[in-house]
């Protein structure tokens, strides 16, 4: 069982930046965060794999801006977002699959496992 707990959430104007962390307990293959807007379908954000030399994927609306990473020996992940804008808020989820594939890392039905969210809010 993998349990997973996110933080670092908050509300900023445009242009700044917030860090999203997420504790994790138990064995996964592959990491990521999604988010959900109000009355939207929660999409794939950033995706870090845990073999292949770490690689990692990222949806265009975010290339250059966030970047996802983890530190193995405290067992948390990040992303850090830079340039936010409005356009980013929504809630934040972290995610854990053990069987993964790079050709689905943004499909929410292939993670196992998720955090209860944090809240990210971007002001004009």
């Amino acid at each position: 069982q993998v349990q997973l707990l996110e933080s670092g959430g908050g509300s900023v104007e445009a242009g700044g930046s917030l860090r999203l962390s997420c504790v994790v307990s138990g064995h996964s293959t592959c990491m990521g965060w999604f988010r959900q807007a109000p009355g939207k379908e929660r999409e794939g954000v950033a995706t870090i794999f845990h073999t292949a030399g770490g690689v990692s994927f990222y949806a265009d609306s975010v290339k250059g801006r966030f970047t996802i990473s983890r530190d193995n020996a405290k067992n948390t992940m990040y992303m850090q977002m830079n340039d936010l804008k409005p356009a980013d808020t929504a809630m934040y989820y972290c995610a854990a699959a053990i069987s993964c594939s790079t050709g689905y890392w943004n499909r929410a039905d292939r993670y196992k496992f998720w955090g209860h969210g944090t809240q990210v809010a971007v002001s004009s």
